[in-house]
């Protein structure tokens, strides 16, 4: 027999109100009838096992960037270990929004300590919640509500093995061909990046390299329009090796570049 497809109702449903039907309001089938997305009228997601919590309206995560935070883990066991006694390590989850990919990592590994960066205060604050809702280690986090990396001093302590970045990096001139629930619902400075989709991707192409120790990494997620000039801005700032990863639907997602090897 066939899988019959749940629709946005059906998920709500589950996800919201633990399968009772009678608690679904008029609100809610108004939002969802309005095109907001499912996510946001949920108030939460799914991402690795883990409870994402969306209040103050981050940028909703994506099945891409789940998958690639996914392989950033199994790399990271095969790096450092996955035990206590196994070698320590700093992440930067940056432009972390809901925080996600670092909150993955701090679920994962009791040898990892995550940092993370965020412009907006509000998505801060909705970080620490879900340290909070997913009763991880807070003493091994630290949230800073940052530009890029302007709150964290360049000195040794502030250094990190690994920088993981969900940045801004769709191009302006594609903004008219994205879903009306993502424009109008989602925020456009987690999104949109200048005319190319490059402006921040060169920002941290640019400082990434003094802020890696030696054999460091950055992973970075990038516009299939522009990941090639994400790869090559990496390698001009310095980066040893500098690699484009495809996503589980077969396309150019991931720049992962190694600095100091």
């Amino acid at each position: 027999m066939y899988a019959v497809a749940m629709t946005d109702l059906d998920i709500l449903v589950r996800d919201k109100y633990n399968g009772d039907t009678n608690l679904v309001t008029d609100e809610d089938r108004t939002r969802l009838a309005a095109g907001e997305p499912l996510a946001y009228v949920i108030g939460w997601i799914p991402f690795l096992g883990l409870h994402i919590d969306l209040s103050s309206r981050p940028l909703i995560p994506r099945p891409e960037t789940e998958w690639w935070t996914e392989q950033l883990v199994a790399h990271l066991k095969e790096r450092f270990g996955d035990t206590p006694s196994s070698t320590p390590f700093r992440i930067l989850d940056l432009c972390a929004g809901s925080g996600a990919i670092g909150l993955a990592v701090l679920a994962r590994f009791p040898n990892a300590h995550v940092s993370f960066a965020e412009l907006m205060p509000e998505h801060c604050a909705q970080i620490e919640k879900n340290i909070k809702l997913n009763n991880l280690h807070e003493t091994r986090a630290e949230v800073r509500s940052s530009d890029l990396f302007a709150a964290f001093p360049v000195d040794t302590d502030q250094k990190w093995d690994i920088i993981a970045a969900n940045p801004p990096y769709i191009p302006g001139a594609r903004k008219e061909d994205l879903e009306p629930s993502v424009t109008k619902h989602e925020p456009h400075e987690a999104l949109f990046s200048g005319s190319d989709g490059l402006d921040i991707i060169r920002r941290i192409a640019r400082e990434a390299p003094a802020r890696v120790r030696a054999g460091g990494e950055l992973w970075l997620e990038c516009d299939i329009s522009n990941i090639e000039q994400a790869q090559k801005l990496c390698a001009e700032a310095g980066a040893a090796r500098s690699v484009i990863l495809n996503d589980q639907y077969g396309r150019p997602r991931l720049v992962v570049s190694y600095f100091g090897q």
